[in-house]
């Protein structure tokens, strides 16, 4: 367990323990974050705790070409039931993924002071909210952090008020970030929901090799 001081900086990610918790403290800040992100280490906590930082082993990702779209997810997405935007109403996303009851957990990890800190990322055009309507009305989204210049995508929550309005977001914004040339998508931890889709974990090793071909780690 590393306590993490005032200095810009993180130990390496290899340094975790079994569960994959590599620093205790520091803070949200832009830079940060940022920094983490791009060595591959992601805050995860709740109100009863201190900030903690994960880069957990293995690493649960989807690479944009084996997406996997059922034929019943298919049959949604041509029916024409949702409608899809991006960057619209962060803020909404946000609070919807953290007030969402989720099967399992009694409380949330999007603290106020997350929110806060991933507002300033998404002002700034880090962080960035995909947003699913049905009847004008948002039902779905996901939001996460799109290191550019790697060429990957970080994924943070998805929220879904009728079925498949998030898988429906997260479908469309797969193939979005395709056609860009994004080249990973970093889901975190396994959830059957993302392997349905076909995500799957990887070792972190591989997996902070991608975060290290687009440039050095900083």
């Amino acid at each position: 367990m590393y306590i993490l001081s005032d200095k810009l900086a993180f130990p390496s990610p290899h340094l975790t323990d079994e569960s994959g918790l590599l620093a205790i403290g520091g803070d949200l800040s832009v830079e940060r974050l940022l920094l983490a992100y791009k060595n591959g280490i992601f805050p995860w906590f709740d109100d009863s705790q201190p900030i903690l930082w994960w880069s957990p082993d293995p690493r649960m990702v989807l690479f944009p070409d084996e997406l996997k779209v059922s034929k019943s997810m298919r049959q949604v997405i041509r029916s024409n039931r949702f409608q899809v935007t991006v960057n619209k109403n962060f803020t909404a996303v946000i609070q919807a993924c953290s007030t969402t009851p989720r099967k399992g957990q009694s409380g949330t990890w999007i603290t106020n002071d997350m929110q806060k800190a991933y507002s300033v990322l998404h002002q700034q055009g880090h962080a960035h909210s995909v947003e699913v309507w049905a009847a004008n009305k948002l039902v779905g989204g996901l939001y996460g952090i799109w290191l550019k210049e790697k060429n990957i995508f970080c994924g943070e929550s998805m929220f879904s008020h009728q079925s498949n309005a998030s898988k429906f977001g997260f479908i469309y914004w797969v193939n979005y970030l395709a056609s860009k040339g994004v080249k990973l998508i970093d889901c975190q931890l396994h959830t059957p929901h993302l392997e349905s889709l076909g995500a799957k974990e990887i070792p972190r090793e591989v997996f902070l090799s991608y975060l290290i071909e687009s440039g050095d780690e900083t």
